[in-house]
């Protein structure tokens, strides 16, 4: 167990940080998966803007590294301009 002061403030910081990082990880995973079970290209395309703002937003904080958030944003684009064409 740690002794110093400076070591067990960085434990509880940590523990809030890595609970708040679950929080915005889980709830840009399921925006992710809603806006992959969208068959409706108006709908899915209103909300693509809130996923990429997520997604940005985990990659500004470096909870997610820049590459996979842009390689997410590249393929929710290309499935929601898919469905234009499917339609």
């Amino acid at each position: 167990m740690a002794q110093h002061k400076s070591s067990l403030k960085r434990i509880r910081q940590d523990a809030k940080i890595r609970l708040r990082n679950r929080y915005y990880k889980k709830a840009t995973r399921s925006a992710i998966m809603k806006l992959r079970e969208m068959t409706d290209h108006a709908e899915a395309q209103q909300f693509l803007p809130l996923v990429i703002s997520k997604i940005d937003r985990l990659a500004k904080r470096n909870t997610w590294h820049k590459n996979k958030a842009s390689n997410l944003k590249s393929s929710l684009t290309t499935f929601v301009n898919g469905l234009a064409t499917a339609s």
